[in-house]
């Protein structure tokens, strides 16, 4: 497609040709020669200008593209509830724990009637011995205060929950009649075994004999 000054350089040129002629063979004035200069002049101009390239078009700016979006966080997994724990567990274990290592139950239950005084006493020092060395592992007892026994000693000065008052209450220093005993520790076994009450609560399961 031809440029705007194309247009006007092509009519400019045919016009400074038909001045020239008239001017030069036809005869004409010489102010013809003016206007053939001016025109021709105007028309190269015009024509070089119309033969310069169009500047390229700007390239289009990209588009911005959005940023792809982040992926949900997986859930968190749902940890499962513990398993309730039977009631009175903590008792329940010690009181296994004490028949397995000392037949403690089975001595309390026991009916001593059909016995003489030896053989209790024999059977008594087996307990006795065994028990002992169990509480002693399980709870490391020591006495709840620590003085000897027959002393004097002023409630007022001994820790809450570590003494017990008789006689006069509230009338000062009294004497030490026992100790007490406390806990230094707690070291109780885990149970094993299924997680429902009524296995807990078997103490020491039977045993059977086959054969």
């Amino acid at each position: 497609m031809l440029k705007p000054l194309a247009l006007i350089a092509l009519p400019a040129a045919l016009l400074a040709g038909a001045a020239d002629w008239y001017a030069d063979d036809a005869g004409g004035p010489a102010w013809i020669d003016a206007v053939v200069g001016t025109l021709a002049v105007f028309g190269t101009a015009a024509g070089v200008a119309a033969l310069k390239p169009e500047p390229a078009p700007a390239p289009a700016k990209p588009q911005a593209t959005a940023a792809p979006a982040k992926p949900a966080p997986p859930p968190k997994p749902v940890k499962p509830p513990e398993p309730k724990r039977p009631e009175g567990e903590d008792a329940l274990v010690l009181l296994a724990t004490l028949q397995r290592e000392a037949r403690l139950i089975d001595f309390l239950k026991e009916d001593l009637s059909a016995y003489d005084d030896a053989q209790v006493g024999a059977a008594v020092r087996d307990v006795h011995r065994d028990a002992a060395a169990a509480l002693d592992r399980l709870f490391a007892l020591g006495p709840a205060v620590n003085a000897e026994e027959g002393s004097r000693v002023d409630p007022a000065s001994l820790p809450a929950g570590r003494v017990k008052t008789t006689g006069h209450v509230g009338g000062g220093a009294g004497t030490l009649v026992h100790p007490g005993w406390a806990a230094t520790k707690v070291n109780l076994p885990a149970r094993t075994g299924p997680p429902d009450e009524a296995a807990a609560r078997v103490l020491a399961p039977a045993e059977v004999e086959v054969g």
